[in-house]
């Protein structure tokens, strides 16, 4: 080549190959592959190197989700994208796909992301000869009069064959007859039907009836063929058959006419006279049945009449066979071809088909993302036929025309799942016609959720009261928390937010079901021993990752009655709740004797006691009186104390008080052992100086009004007892120490006592408030005692 360009040959090669990389690059980006592909191929038949074709590397078709889409049946071609190879996956039949149609394809469009391209491939189907020709029936009768003349010609109806090209072109041939022969027409008589064609007069008597055989044969490679069984019988009489002014009639006629519309009006003529001459129009026998359901001929007129729905998608033409048959005792009939030429009409909509690819579309979808496939089509032609989309306003998505008539639903800004879940778009298709037809289908955009929002309570803190001694496994509270989310975002469980509750863990105090948010209480809770329960509970969704948050809970235990008065023990020498005092005959009335104290647990109402003797038996009056809120017993007989306090209900304790009456001197001989033995250590105090009881008075009211330590709220504090003429009250181990002082003319006592005193060196938080009681008691009795002091 370079020996004969000469000199430029170089620069002519460069320029050539220049311009052939720019023809390749230019269908290239046209995105257009074609193949072609045999009907009936067999399942993985080789139809074309698509990926390489298009200009991807195999290693992208599965990150990049190479997928394939057909407005026809998706299932057809399939593409393996280990080698990236399309090839036939079912059964390809031409004929169902695309009909009589000369072109038959099937259309692809391929689609990648990241980033997003779109191909459209086509694939040409070829025909097979895989049909054979068909004719309208298995026999046809022909009547023929013996008189008719030699080449008389007999129309026949051909066969048809559903292939296409050389495998629709049929040639047929007739059975071995001397008196028949068949006139096949040229390809310029396309619309002149066969002929049987008579060769040799007719003699009714010697022969009466002739079976053929009419054999039509496709050029297809193998040829197939298809046969009729024609029946001729040989009739005597009329000598001329009607006869039309033309073998071959054309008619244009819009498509949707109204019923009753007049196609054509045929005239026939018969040379004969009398009822020979009369004519009967009628469609031929093996006319097909779908042009009886839409035209009507007139037996008499000759009026043909559309009676059926004309579509011009449907068929844009139907050939007619009329026959004209007079009425003498051998009928002979005339015929003639009526071709009806469909004309369009802008009568069809556009179609649309969705094809979903990415719903639901996730609210964190970058914008571009293709959302759905949309493949506009219209059945009219022309003008008709043109078709434009578009979208419904004010939405975040818009369509994007790829390829002819396809469209791509991308997004086109971001989304928030939480203010708008789902949107119902519509898309209009509006063809060219006048007036113009459209319309419409609606895609549901479903926004899936992503995990962006944590669980939220309706408020940060609640406060719960709750009665002590409550069985375990009490509902205490329910926590409620609300996630915007949806789904697996938007569960929440709960847990409690571990913490420690003095030397124990708050989970062996409450626990919280993970899924319904009841708190529970694990365990009796004593008001005495913790009145405030304070804890966080968490809240989290489950989510990937995980949102949470907290919320409070303040527990207020409150007090019941769960604590009965408790005596304080009187002396050594005493039994538990037995007070012994000697007492002289002559005592005046009103005189102090003895003196009940008790305490209790409780707090408020609860703790609030007073004391009333046991009614005596027999119910005689008793010489003894007790004071309601003092205890304190005024002028043996044994005596029952009842004390209780005021809760609801209320509960009690009673306490024996042996009083001996004996002289005066011997009660005064008596008085300081049986003190000493009542008191013991305590007792001693009454004999020692002044200056010791007062400094001792000092201390404790010092110990009284001194402001609480920071631990006097915690368990195992000391508690007080104040005796007064308004009662003796005890306040709970939660509440401050306080020493109050009785009033009363007879005498004045002084108690404070803890509860709960160390039994070792371990912490006073461990011991029980009702375990050892520690009694001061200063008793001023009688004018000696009181004149010394």
């Amino acid at each position: 080549i370079l020996k004969l360009w000469g000199k430029n040959a170089t620069r002519r090669t460069e320029h050539l190959l220049l311009f052939f990389i720019i023809l390749v690059a230019w269908e290239t980006g046209s995105g257009q592959v074609h193949y072609s592909v045999s009907e009936e191929a067999k399942h993985g038949t080789f139809v074309g190197r698509i990926a390489q074709d298009l200009g991807l590397e195999l290693a992208e078709l599965v990150p990049r989700l190479f997928r394939v889409a057909s407005k026809a049946r998706g299932d057809l071609l399939e593409v393996n994208l280990q080698n990236g190879i399309l090839f036939v996956n079912s059964r390809i039949d031409r004929e169902e796909l695309c009909g009589q149609s000369l072109e038959c394809s099937i259309h692809l469009e391929v689609i990648v992301d990241r980033p997003l391209q779109v191909f459209h491939v086509e694939v040409e189907v070829k025909d097979i000869n895989d049909n054979p020709p068909v004719f309208a029936g298995t026999q046809k009768n022909l009547f023929i009069a013996e008189s008719r003349s030699l080449d008389s010609r007999f129309p026949l109806e051909g066969a048809s064959d559903a292939d296409i090209g050389e495998n629709a072109l049929l040639t047929y041939r007739l059975s071995p007859s001397e008196y028949f022969s068949l006139e096949v027409p040229t390809n310029h008589e396309q619309l002149k039907p066969l002929g049987l064609v008579l060769r040799k007069p007719l003699d009714r008597e010697e022969s009466p009836k002739f079976h053929l055989v009419l054999t039509a044969t496709d050029r297809g490679k193998p040829e197939l063929t298809g046969t009729i069984q024609l029946l001729v019988e040989v009739l005597d009489a009329n000598d001329n058959a009607p006869a039309f002014d033309r073998t071959l009639y054309a008619v244009k006629l819009p498509e949707n006419v109204p019923n009753g519309t007049l196609v054509i009006k045929l005239n026939a003529s018969d040379l004969d006279e009398g009822l020979n001459g009369d004519i009967i129009y009628s469609f031929s026998s093996d006319v097909f049945p779908d042009i009886k359901s839409k035209f009507y001929i007139d037996p008499i007129s000759g009026e043909i009449i559309s009676i059926g729905h004309l579509d011009f998608e449907e068929s844009k033409a139907y050939k007619i066979r009329v026959e004209a048959i007079d009425k003498g005792y051998l009928p002979l009939a005339g015929h003639c071809t009526v071709v009806v030429e469909v004309l369009d009409t802008n009568d069809n909509a556009p179609e649309l088909t969705v094809t979903s690819l990415s719903l639901p579309i996730s609210e964190d979808a970058q914008p571009g993302t293709v959302i759905t496939l949309i493949n506009v089509s219209d059945r009219d032609s022309g003008a008709d036929g043109q078709v434009t989309c578009s979208l419904t306003p004010h939405v975040p998505f818009k369509l994007v025309s790829t390829f002819k008539n396809y469209y791509s639903l991308v997004l086109d800004s971001a989304l928030d799942r939480e203010s708008k879940a789902n949107y119902e778009l519509v898309v209009t298709a509006r063809d060219g016609g006048s007036p113009s037809l459209s319309a419409t289908a609606s895609v549901s955009v479903e926004v899936a959720d992503v995990n962006d929002n944590a669980p939220t309570f309706a408020q940060p803190e609640y406060t719960v009261f709750m009665k002590e001694n409550n069985p375990p496994g009490s509902h205490i509270f329910t926590v409620s928390a609300w996630d915007a989310d949806t789904q697996e975002n938007a569960r929440v469980s709960y847990s409690l937010v571990e913490r420690r509750v003095g030397e124990r863990a708050l989970s062996s105090y409450v626990s919280v079901h993970a899924e319904s948010g009841k708190v529970y209480a694990l365990q009796p809770l004593d008001h005495e021993e913790l009145e405030l329960l304070q804890f966080q509970v968490s809240a989290r969704d489950a989510g990937v990752p995980p949102l949470g948050s907290n919320v409070t809970l303040q527990v207020f235990v409150l007090d019941e009655n769960d604590n009965a008065p408790a005596l304080l023990p009187p002396g050594a020498g005493g039994g538990a709740g037995a007070v012994s005092e000697l007492v002289s005959r002559s005592v005046g009335a009103g005189h102090v004797v003895a003196k009940v104290r008790a305490v209790d647990a409780d707090s408020g109402y609860n703790a609030w006691l007073s004391f009333e003797l046991q009614p005596a038996a027999g119910g005689g009056r008793s010489p003894f009186r007790v004071g309601l809120y003092t205890g304190e017993i005024s002028t043996t007989r044994r005596l029952l104390v009842l004390v209780k306090d005021h809760g609801e209900p209320a509960l009690r304790a009673t306490a024996t008080v042996l009083l001996s009456l004996v002289e005066s001197g011997q009660a005064l001989k008596a008085s300081s052992p049986a003190s000493a033995g009542a008191a013991g250590p305590e007792v001693a105090l009454v004999d020692v100086n002044v200056l010791l009881v007062l400094t001792l008075l000092l201390y404790v009211a010092l110990r009284c009004s001194a402001p609480p330590t920071e631990g006097a709220w915690g368990p195992g504090k000391p508690r007080l007892v104040c005796s007064s003429a308004v009662g003796s009250w005890s306040y709970s181990q939660q509440r401050r120490q306080k020493v109050c002082s009785g009033e009363g003319p007879p005498k004045t006592d002084l108690m404070a006592f803890s509860p709960s005193l160390p039994q070792g060196p371990s912490s006073t938080d461990n011991v029980s408030p009702k375990r050892s009681f520690l009694l001061w008691k200063f008793s001023f009795v009688g004018k000696k005692f009181s004149q010394r002091y």
